[in-house]
C-alpha cells in the first residue's frame, strides 16, 4: 500500500461519542475517491466501492462488522489484457485500547500464539478509530495477486518451439567435428 495518512473518505468514529446501540457506517466512494484508492493499489481502476458497517462499543472500544462491494480493473499477469474482479468481503474487526488488551509479556518470557484462534484486536490509541484504513485494507487482501481472464495460461503467449534442427545451437553442432561425439 503506501505511507498515506490522511483518510481517503470520512468513517472517523470517536468511540466516547459511539451509543449503547452501536450506529452506522456507510461509504459509497465518488469518482475521485475511487481514483485515489486504485493509484494507493497500484491497479487499473476501481470502478465501485461501497462499504456498509456497523459499529458497536466493545470494552472500552469498538468491533465494527460489515461488507466491502467493490469492482476492480487490473490487468492479466499474462497478457496485460484488463481483468475486472467484483470482490464481496465480509468485514469483522475488533479495536481495543492499549489498556483493555493483555499487558506485554516480560522481556526474555516465553510467548505462545495460537495459530487456530481468532485474529488479535487492533491496537488504539485516543478516542478516535479510522475505519477507511480498515476498509481499505480489506480491499488490499481481497485483490486477486495474480489476475487472468477465463481460460488464459502462458501457452497462449508463448512463443513456438523452435525446431532443434534449425536453432543456434544446431549451426554450432554443425561446425564440430563428427569424430568427437
Amino acid at each position: 500500500m503506501s505511507d498515506h495518512t490522511e483518510p481517503l473518505f470520512d468513517a472517523i468514529v470517536r468511540i466516547d461519542k459511539l451509543p449503547a446501540g452501536g450506529r452506522s457506517v456507510s461509504v459509497d466512494a465518488d469518482a475521485p475517491t475511487r481514483e485515489k484508492i486504485a493509484e494507493i493499489m497500484k491497479i487499473t481502476s476501481v470502478e465501485r466501492f461501497v462499504a456498509t458497517l456497523t459499529v458497536v462499543p466493545l470494552r472500552g472500544g469498538l468491533r465494527a462488522q460489515g461488507t466491502l462491494e467493490a469492482s476492480i480493473t487490473q490487468p492479466s499477469v499474462v497478457s496485460f489484457e484488463p481483468v475486472t474482479q467484483d470482490i464481496h468481503e465480509e468485514i469483522d474487526r475488533v479495536f481495543l485500547p492499549a489498556s483493555a488488551m493483555d499487558d506485554a509479556p516480560a522481556p526474555g518470557s516465553e510467548v505462545f500464539v495460537d495459530l487456530e484462534d481468532d485474529d488479535f484486536p487492533d491496537h488504539i490509541d485516543g478516542a478516535e478509530v479510522d475505519l477507511s484504513a480498515l476498509v481499505v485494507e480489506t480491499l488490499a487482501l481481497a485483490i486477486d495477486p495474480y489476475p487472468r481472464l477465463p481460460a488464459e495460461d502462458l501457452s497462449t503467449v508463448a512463443p513456438q518451439a523452435i525446431d532443434p534442427g534449425t536453432g543456434p545451437f544446431a549451426a554450432l553442432a554443425r561446425l564440430k567435428p563428427k569424430n568427437q561425439e
